[in-house]
């Protein structure tokens, strides 16, 4: 799997079919915390290493990188009247890259963002190896989009605040986002076209969810929390599916005692070509 993704992410038309030269360059950026009370934030990372998480109160935001100077270019813009921030590693020129060597993904950065302000994230991955732990933020909305990319998302705290909505769009990836219950996210939605997906949904579990999950093709696992009651309305073409756990109800699956349950989490799965799996935790 993690070959094919490689293979997918690096044929962007452009690019230098010659000998490789890598000219590594440090980059940072970051804002002091000035008692801003919110942020919008684009982060635009095209190829490489990414790491992700709250960082120290006393800094809004802080981006640290080591980038390819032959074929990126940093951007770093933000508008205190606004609040508003975009920033990142984008291919230079217009006609996009061609990555020809393992070692041309070298590039790292690490992002940080404050705890104490409400963030509005908008993150679109390239060909990334990501590693973005949200928990401990004070996340208010998310949107998700990568390429061909292997991206572990997690809330390994409880969010900060309300999360209105989180939507995550993948393309051939492979992605785990983790403890989802610690999200406090009103309506989540996942668009995946191929690869390998956890969506998984342990956590506090303070208020209930809307989900909705479709996949083209591959394989995707629901790991579901016992002590939620959980439905589940499916529209499958030739994809599998296994109920572990859930009996049926009309058109739907749901746990026993759906009804009287104290939170609820309702999926709508869209499944094409592949497998649904469902595992429990407690």
């Amino acid at each position: 799997m993690r070959s094919l993704l490689l293979i997918l992410a690096f044929t962007l038309a452009g690019g230098r079919d010659g000998a490789w030269a890598q000219s590594m360059r440090p980059f940072s950026t970051y804002r002091q915390w000035h008692g801003e009370t919110r942020l919008t934030a684009r982060l635009d990372y095209a190829a490489g290493s990414l790491r992700l998480a709250a960082g120290r109160p006393n800094e809004l935001y802080r981006m640290d990188a080591s980038y390819d100077s032959e074929r990126f270019l940093p951007v770093s813009d933000y508008d205190a009247a606004g609040g508003g921030l975009v920033f990142g590693l984008r291919p230079a020129g217009g006609g996009g890259i061609r990555v020809v060597s393992r070692h041309q993904l070298r590039q790292t950065a690490d992002v940080a963002f404050s705890p104490k302000a409400d963030l509005a994230l908008d993150i679109a991955l390239g060909a990334v190896e990501g590693d973005l732990e949200l928990g401990g933020l004070r996340l208010t909305g998310l949107h998700l989009s990568t390429g061909a990319s292997r991206t572990v998302v997690r809330f390994s705290q409880p969010n900060g605040t309300r999360c209105r909505a989180a939507t995550l769009t993948v393309g051939a990836a492979e992605v785990s986002v983790l403890g989802l219950g610690n999200s406090r996210c009103d309506r989540i939605t996942f668009e995946g076209g191929m690869g390998k997906v956890l969506l998984d949904f342990a956590g506090a579990w303070t208020s209930s969810s809307q989900v909705d999950v479709s996949m083209a093709l591959g394989e995707l696992t629901l790991r579901l929390p016992r002590r939620v009651g959980v439905r589940i309305t499916l529209d499958k073409f030739l994809a599998s599916f296994e109920p572990e756990g859930l009996q049926r109800d009309g058109t739907s699956y749901v746990t026993a005692g759906y009804g009287t349950a104290a939170r609820h989490l309702d999926i709508a799965l869209t499944a094409a070509v592949g497998g649904v799996k469902i595992d429990w935790v407690e």
